[in-house]
């Protein structure tokens, strides 16, 4: 097994942990590569690197069976846009706070290695949002695994976003922004702004207003089959869009159309771990606060 790391800059508090995974993959009969950009980070809060690093020219697919992200679920999604649509599986070991992407606590790291590398775990197949427009927004990485935003900027006026669904006009959102989320997304900032949880292989995406300001507009689920066609006007001249953690300025009068993308994203799924677990875990279900 061939296994990438990678990983943004770390608080100090962590290292002990980020150590610990390199010490236990080290016990492993397992080839391990660090990312480049993560490499040029670590050089700056450890001595030494203790695996070779895989350059920016080599090719994921093909030289790399597994990826482990070392974070909360930002720095996995920045791994998406490297995996692409090679197919690889990733894992995140969460040294962030909520964490439901990179489920992987960082007390479990031993078990989880050792549940990785001998390949005890499923593969989570996740669908993606593309966006796509006349003026190319965000090149090759017009995808998104969690959600597509638009929203205004700082202490803008809202903006008017007229939608379409598969051609015929859906609603009119004058607000702060909306969400397009797939149902990974659902449990990220859709939910934050009063989304539904959707369950994983449900076929669907959720739209969701961001302070809307008719209070009659609610989120609504459609078949992830369709078409989102959106027409953006603001006062100011230009706003934002988002594909998960990359941002873009658009001009304040934008036509984009958003759709499942053409690839899936495969998440590790651990087989002592599951996706109602991780929700119970992470959302305090069935908790009585009033024991606490």
């Amino acid at each position: 097994m061939t296994i990438l790391i990678y990983g943004r800059r770390f608080n100090d508090t962590v290292l002990p942990y980020v150590q610990q995974v390199f010490d236990v993959l080290a016990q492993h009969d397992v080839q391990v590569y660090i990312h480049h950009q993560f490499n040029d980070t670590l050089k700056e809060q450890i001595s030494k690197v203790p695996f070779p690093v895989l350059q920016s020219e080599t090719p994921l697919g093909g030289n790399i069976d597994v990826v482990i992200t070392l974070g909360g679920d930002g720095t996995l999604l920045d791994m998406v846009t490297f995996v692409r649509d090679s197919g690889i599986p990733i894992i995140g070991i969460n040294f962030g706070r909520l964490g439901f992407l990179a489920s992987v606590n960082k007390d479990d790291i031993a078990a989880a290695l050792f549940a990785l590398v001998n390949r005890q775990y499923t593969l989570d197949s996740r669908e993606m949002l593309s966006v796509s427009s006349e003026a190319e927004i965000f090149g090759k990485d017009n995808f998104a695994l969690n959600d597509i935003t638009i929203h205004k900027r700082d202490d803008a006026a809202m903006i008017t976003m007229h939608a379409y669904l598969d051609g015929e006009f859906l609603n009119t959102y004058w607000g702060d922004g909306i969400i397009i989320s797939t149902s990974t997304g659902s449990t990220a900032y859709s939910l934050s702004c009063g989304g539904p949880i959707i369950y994983p292989r449900s076929n669907t995406i959720v739209v969701t207003p961001v302070s809307p300001h008719n209070l009659n507009v609610r989120p609504i689920v459609l078949p992830d089959t369709s078409t989102l066609t959106f027409e953006v006007e603001a006062r100011n001249a230009t706003c934002l869009i988002s594909c998960d953690s990359r941002t873009a300025v658009i001009d304040s009068k934008f036509k984009f159309d958003i759709h499942k993308a053409g690839f899936q994203v495969n998440l590790v799924r651990l087989q002592n771990e599951s996706y109602l677990e991780t929700l119970r875990k992470k959302l305090l279900w069935g908790l009585d606060a009033r024991n606490y």
